[in-house]
């Protein structure tokens, strides 16, 4: 039987609350972070809108060099005490549908639905309700991944932002995922990505068709 595991993710989390209290900001670059002190500040970028990521801004990015890119954005430094209190309410919304919740950080939370749902159809209509609650409720969208493990669940959720749904199920998940970079894989960072793209493998197909004894060596 296969196990069914959601994982949602908050679009955007920090600027998403910040358009949603100021309409004035929607479909603008907003960059939540340090004070950018025109192209001289310090610190790095918090999050950022989608509007903000088409000029290569990032989360982690220097500020400095997300004003040389962007500097027509809206910077915003972070509200801390607001965010919590949005993220536990998105958060006791996400955990009422399942007993088996786990929070991953401000904007993230794993669910589990094999004890409550018997297919994929029923698993994708709890997934629809916990979008449309959370909109309806909180103002800000979520885009939610299923899948059989966290660790697809995860990738699936990144499959369709903002407020998408995705579902990877045992059948059809290799030929989803073959195509992705080695980097979509949790826990490959830069330094394994140049490690392992010397060696041939840049794309998860790639591994996938690498014999287990062959990975090992590498």
């Amino acid at each position: 039987m296969s196990r069914y595991i959601l994982h949602c993710d908050l679009d955007c989390f920090f600027a998403a609350v910040e358009i949603r209290d100021n309409p004035e900001y929607k479909g603008k670059p907003v960059i939540i972070g340090a004070d950018p002190e025109k192209g001289k500040g310090r610190g790095v970028v918090s999050t950022c809108s989608y509007e903000a990521r088409i000029f290569g801004l990032h989360s982690g990015m220097p500020i400095s060099q997300a004003y040389q890119r962007c500097s027509h954005g809206i910077y915003l430094k972070p509200n801390g005490e607001k965010y919590r209190k949005v993220s536990k309410d998105v958060m006791t919304i996400i955990k009422s549908f399942s007993e088996i919740f786990q929070q991953v950080g401000s904007d993230e939370a794993y669910l589990e639905l094999t004890d409550i749902c018997t297919t994929w159809q029923e698993v994708e209509k709890v997934a629809e309700k916990i979008q449309r609650d959370i909109y309806q409720k909180i103002g800000i969208t979520i885009s939610i991944g299923c899948a059989p493990t966290k660790s697809l669940a995860k990738i699936a959720s990144d499959f369709k932002k903002p407020n998408g749904i995705t579902i990877f199920t045992n059948e059809n998940y290799k030929n989803l995922l073959k195509n992705l970079d080695i980097t979509r894989i949790s826990g490959i960072g830069k330094k394994s990505k140049n490690s392992f793209y010397k060696k041939g493998i840049k794309t998860i197909g790639d591994i996938q068709n690498t014999s287990l004894p062959h990975m090992i060596d590498l």
